[in-house]
């Protein structure tokens, strides 16, 4: 981190400062006492200043409970920024942004240094910590920014200030709060509305709810079917598969450490982001093969007798619990398929609904058995009459035992989920089981 002066923390911060004995400066930002190193300043959130006591004896420099966290955290993070010339990208979207920030990151690490936000660091916590990391030397900051409502991408983007703004997709994610998708195209463009003066803006082609949104006087680039970047082909492989991308005509061909063609897609975006940032195309090479997806992102684990569990079990929507059983149907190559989903939070008055089209889609594409886990996804049994074995479980540790009963060590098993239900338990005890 770019150090700050701790007389200067104390102006930007409302709260209690308490600092080191000899301290005069802070060179990180945490909120976790098991992760502060020497010099970081502990900023106690929720039921943090218990912790207080741990963080100095772990070498903090100081330990701030501040009035709000989240608007210190924005005023440290706007600190920071201030003082680094890094150029920073700014990835939302409804799906895969998470996993095209990872995928963007390792394209871009080999050529810049690079600073990227761990995991999904992309709320009004995350996002400043992944800004209070920026160095004197980072040279890029690939920012993940997430949302519940109208207002916090943008208010987010006032203290990030990116250059690059690239939106992933746009899909009924969060209609609980928002109530319609058009209102969540508007919450996601507000990305494009916060960039700095001459940004460049990246978005999906064909996607008509974000027009009209999108501000004039940006530089706006399309990816996918009908923009002027696109995927010409992929080929999966086991460990390496084969993708070939045209980016405002230019042809790359690049290896990937990725077997999904929803992460291929992902790379496009990332591509035309990599492009934006002036990067060579026939440099990409050098970062895909080091491509590494956020954990219970589509983590493939061998089973005993032959089998693959999918832990896809970090956060699902209609549109990512789609993509998902797509993929585990090409995975598969003949195995049985299981699909344990879980509820897909957040959907509002049409929850019922997309439920039930995922239930049919699972049908459609011949899983053998569904186990669906939590209120809200009993409805993915309503239409899913052509699933020969069908299960519901009240929540994930009823789940994790009636998957031993009805998964096999032969099959390919998919677990996806929403983050609330908790689905990581099941996947610990179908390894527990059944991984080779």
């Amino acid at each position: 981190m770019i150090p700050l002066p701790l007389a200067e923390v104390a102006r930007l911060c409302e709260g209690e400062l308490t600092r080191a004995d000899g301290a005069a400066e802070i060179t990180g930002v945490v909120i976790d006492s098991r992760r502060v190193q020497a010099g970081d300043l502990f900023v106690a959130v929720n039921r943090g200043a218990e912790f207080a006591p741990e963080a100095l004896k772990r070498g903090a420099a100081a330990v701030l409970v501040p009035s709000d966290a989240e608007v210190a955290l924005s005023a440290l993070a706007g600190a920071v920024r201030a003082r680094s010339a890094a150029r920073v990208i700014a990835i939302t979207g409804s799906t895969g942004k998470t996993s095209t920030k990872d995928i963007l990151a390792a394209l871009c690490a080999p050529h810049l240094r690079t600073v990227a936000a761990e995991a999904s660091f992309n709320n009004e916590l995350g996002i400043p910590l992944t800004v209070c990391r920026l160095e004197i030397e980072t040279e890029l900051a690939v920012v993940e920014i997430g949302m519940r409502g109208l207002g916090q991408i943008l208010q987010a983007c006032g203290f990030v200030r990116p250059q690059i703004g690239l939106i992933t997709s746009v899909g009924p994610v969060h209609l609980e709060l928002l109530g319609t998708v058009e209102r969540v195209a508007q919450a996601k463009a507000e990305v494009l509305r916060g960039l700095e003066p001459g940004g460049v803006g990246i978005v999906p082609a064909g996607e008509p709810l974000l027009e009209p949104f999108i501000p004039d006087g940006i530089d706006l680039r399309r990816f996918g079917p009908g923009g002027s970047s696109f995927l010409i082909s992929f080929e999966p492989g086991e460990e390496i598969s084969h993708g070939v991308f045209e980016i405002d005509g230019e042809r790359v061909e690049l290896e990937l450490a990725l077997s999904a063609r929803h992460q291929a897609e992902n790379t496009l975006a990332a591509l035309v982001a990599y492009r934006a940032l002036g990067l060579p195309l026939e440099g990409a090479q050098e970062g895909a093969r080091t491509i590494r997806l956020s954990r219970w992102r589509g983590e493939e684990t061998a089973l005993s007798a032959g089998g693959l569990l999918i832990n896809d079990s970090y956060n699902a929507n209609p549109i990512s619990l789609a993509a998902a059983l797509e993929h585990q149907a090409q995975l598969a190559a003949g195995r049985r398929r299981v699909a344990v989903l879980g509820t897909m939070a957040e959907l509002g008055a049409e929850s019922e609904r997309y439920h039930r089209e995922i239930g049919s889609r699972a049908s459609e594409l011949g899983v053998a058995a569904v186990l669906a886990v939590g209120e809200g996804a009993r409805a993915y049994l309503d239409l899913a009459d052509g699933v020969a074995e069908r299960e519901w479980a009240p929540d994930a540790e009823t789940a994790a035992e009636l998957v031993l009963e009805m998964a096999r060590p032969t099959d390919c098993v998919l677990v996806k989920g929403s983050r609330v239900v908790g689905l990581e338990l099941v996947v610990k005890a179908l390894e527990e089981a059944f991984a080779a």
